[in-house]
């Protein structure tokens, strides 16, 4: 295994440029005013990504997994007598959920099935029904399905009911164009390792100031206190709390510095958005039918059935990953599914070489 190399076909870790890993050779010190400078630098370009009106914005970083994130954010914002509305049609919305259950935050659910987007309806029947609700909190790119949530009505709905929106742009963020302050998003939580390609190691929040400085003293967790690792950036240029994971951090500079070069995020956006389009074609061609309707697509993932009683799941893997391919199992539990996911470094010549292997295994089955 040492020596193999796939592409991977996932939402994150994902393929990365060989320039972004070539970043991770160097070591820096933690300390170092060069390295915080980076550490800063990393934190105005988030910023500049996120919004137009940066001045209203911050960012910080965290370490850790995206979920290490979501969890510092749900425990650091939501004070003792919050209450959070969660909006779910997947397991990483459902995350949300049992996270903030786990550290004692009364919660209350806005469903909806996992093959169709959150009803903005039923999300303004429970705020009625619960007026003390005190933040809502939603998945932008719920890659249980590869589903695209509606967002910005959902944000406009909690701010008519003067709620503070949490929105877990995971998968979304560097890959589809968002502003912050258009769409009313106070906490904005994403990753380093999905589309700003870069790897794993570190998530962020992008926050309003205004409301970020009233979250002091309200973490339920020392190390994912996320004010007071906020407030020593802020500080003390850049500095982490607790030893932070340089090597990521520059690596994700590299990464940063590519999206620059590509074009930015809309252009990355129809890049993902063509892999997308290509891969459910040719999917259909070879005999996979996705498991939700085409407009719900995100351009990040999508989740293909099982073609028929059967198909066996991981020999389907191995073969592929035996031709340099890794896709990932699925997470939808009623039906049975398989996800391929095109972000990161892949190109429209990788979908094409995916599925010609892919329909050269269903000729010879």
């Amino acid at each position: 295994m040492e020596n193999s190399h796939y592409l991977l076909l996932t939402p994150g870790p994902l393929t990365t440029t060989k320039q972004v890993k070539d970043a991770m050779l160097r070591d820096w010190c933690t300390w170092d005013d060069d390295y915080n400078g980076l550490v800063q630098e990393v934190r105005r370009k988030l910023v500049e990504m996120a919004v137009k009106n940066t001045e209203k914005y911050t960012a910080v970083l965290m370490q850790g997994s995206g979920t290490f994130t979501v969890e510092a954010t749900i425990g650091s914002v939501i004070e003792s007598s919050g209450k959070l509305l969660v909006c779910a049609n997947g397991a990483y919305g459902n995350r949300i959920a049992q996270i903030a259950r786990i550290l004692g935050i009364p919660t209350v659910m806005c469903e909806a099935d996992e093959n169709e987007p959150i009803q903005i309806e039923q999300l303004e029947r429970v705020l009625t029904e619960h007026a003390d609700i005190t933040h809502v909190a939603a998945v932008h790119c719920e890659t249980t399905t590869g589903i695209l949530n509606p967002i910005r009505e959902i944000t406009k709905t909690a701010k008519k009911h003067n709620k503070i929106t949490i929105i877990d742009a995971m998968s979304s963020f560097g890959g589809i164009e968002i502003d912050m302050e258009d769409w009313q998003i106070d906490f904005l939580i994403s990753s380093a390792n999905k589309c700003i390609q870069g790897v794993p190691g570190f998530g962020f929040v992008i926050a309003n100031r205004i409301e970020i400085e009233k979250c002091k003293g309200r973490a339920r967790s020392l190390s994912l206190d996320l004010y007071d690792q906020w407030e020593t950036m802020e500080h003390f240029n850049g500095k982490w709390r607790f030893t932070s994971p340089t090597h990521v951090v520059r690596a994700f500079y590299q990464a940063l510095l590519e999206l620059e070069e590509e074009g930015g995020v809309m252009t990355r956006q129809e890049r993902y958005e063509q892999n997308q389009r290509l891969l459910v074609q040719r999917m259909k061609e070879a005999g996979f039918k996705p498991f939700i309707k085409d407009e719900y697509h995100s351009p990040i993932i999508t989740s293909f059935c099982f073609p028929n009683e059967d198909f066996h799941f991981a020999s389907f893997y191995e073969y592929l990953k035996a031709q340099g391919f890794v896709i990932y199992p699925g997470k939808v539990s009623q039906t049975d599914t398989f996800r391929i996911g095109n972000i990161g470094d892949v190109h429209e010549a990788d979908i094409l070489a995916l599925t010609e292997t892919i329909e050269r295994r269903s000729v010879y089955q």
